[in-house]
């Protein structure tokens, strides 16, 4: 990934990682960028490093502009290593003594993660810095997703680079929005549904008081995936909208199965919410991953989950995703619950546990079958499903 110019003066020298597929049990089919930004006005700043072990394509990148030693200062945005692995390396490079202008509690994570009496120059949100012709504006975005999170804006230019804010994980070969189109929005919906959505309430807040600033944005960058620069608005449309977690008129049914008997129930419960007129299909937990189930989840209007019970318990995999979602804290929806069983059939009581734990609206004590489903069974499942689409329609 070599030196991209994104304005006079402005260059994208991050790397891409093509072969990274789980991100924290995120699945990162297509790989993600570590995007890194450098400024070259009187002095020269370089903006967020990249993870550990792809320094030396960070510094061949920076070399196509400058010397890496011009470079005056560094500004962090965020703590996570994806963005600051390199880090010492860099300093090591340019000089211990160039000051990393960081947020406050930034300047407590890096000092504790990196044990080094570097210089850092801990700002204040709306803090100015003046770099020559240009001006940095330091915006404090606490959770957006770490409490250490900052933008920072360069108000000439009116160009935001947004950390982890408005990225997606995305190591194509396109490197602005313009160049994919809104193809690129599935990813941008995932990476909010996956990493973001726990925090919608106090990200919206956020948005509101940036936006309260008056400021113009003819770019936006983030630290992973492509740059915005055709429409930076569609983008923060998609944020006020996400946050809000306004549900739609789809359903998720999610499910895993023994000898196909709940299965064939999650099938009769999908028919059941189509033929009300609500989007529904079945995810078979086991052959889907939790991050694209959570995205389809972001802006469904309901979840019907289907568990066999096992040793007098849920199903493993039923447990991993109701445990990965509870702490993702989704909103606004409906639930209810069915199972097969052979013995005692606990699971549908447990599963309506956890979404009640997750304040969902339970509309049904749900539905439980034992061995395998006959047509009656099925036909219970099947009015399941419409009773959610029901509901989901208000």
């Amino acid at each position: 990934m070599e030196a991209i110019k994104i304005a006079d003066g402005i260059y994208s020298v991050g790397v891409r990682d093509w072969n990274i597929r789980d991100f924290h049990g995120y699945s990162t089919d297509l790989g993600t960028t570590y995007n890194s930004f450098l400024i070259v006005d009187e002095k020269t700043v370089l903006i967020d490093t990249v993870k550990e072990g792809f320094a030396d394509q960070l510094f061949d990148n920076i070399a196509q502009v400058v010397d890496p030693r011009q470079i005056d200062l560094v500004v962090s945005n965020h703590t996570e290593m994806d963005h600051t692995g390199s880090l010492a390396r860099v300093l090591h490079r340019i000089g211990e003594d160039k000051p990393i202008y960081c947020s406050k509690m930034g300047h407590k994570n890096l000092a504790k993660h990196f044990r080094q009496k570097w210089n850092y120059r801990p700002v204040a949100n709306g803090e100015e810095l003046k770099i020559g012709k240009r001006t940095l504006t330091f915006l404090e975005t606490r959770m957006i997703h770490w409490p250490d999170s900052m933008f920072t804006y360069l108000k000439e230019d009116k160009i935001l680079f947004s950390s982890d804010g408005f990225g997606q994980h995305y190591a194509g070969p396109a490197r602005f929005d313009d160049q994919i189109g809104d193809a690129i929005m599935q990813h941008a919906k995932k990476y909010f549904a996956n990493i973001l959505m726990l925090y919608s309430a106090h990200i919206q807040k956020l948005l509101d008081n940036v936006m309260g600033l008056g400021l113009e944005f003819k770019m936006i960058c983030p630290d992973h995936g492509v740059i915005w620069r055709q429409d930076p608005t569609k983008i923060i449309e998609a944020y006020v909208r996400w946050c809000r977690q306004e549900p739609q008129q789809k359903a998720v049914v999610l499910y895993d199965t023994m000898w196909h008997s709940t299965e064939k129930m999650a099938e009769a419960v999908t028919a059941g919410l189509n033929q009300e007129g609500v989007v529904a299909k079945p995810f078979h937990v086991r052959k889907s991953h939790r991050s694209e189930i959570m995205t389809e989840v972001l802006e469904a209007g309901a979840v019907v989950v289907g568990s066999p019970t096992l040793n007098n318990q849920l199903f493993p995999s039923l447990a991993d995703i109701l445990t990965y979602m509870k702490g993702l804290k989704p909103l606004n929806k409906i639930g209810a619950a069915f199972g097969s069983y052979g013995w005692s059939g606990e699971a549908v009581k447990m599963i309506n546990k956890e979404l009640e734990a997750m304040k969902f609206d339970i509309i049904d004590a749900g539905l439980k079958v034992q061995y395998v489903p006959d047509k009656d069974a099925l036909q219970s499942c099947f009015e399941l499903g419409r009773k959610v689409a029901r509901a989901v329609k208000g």
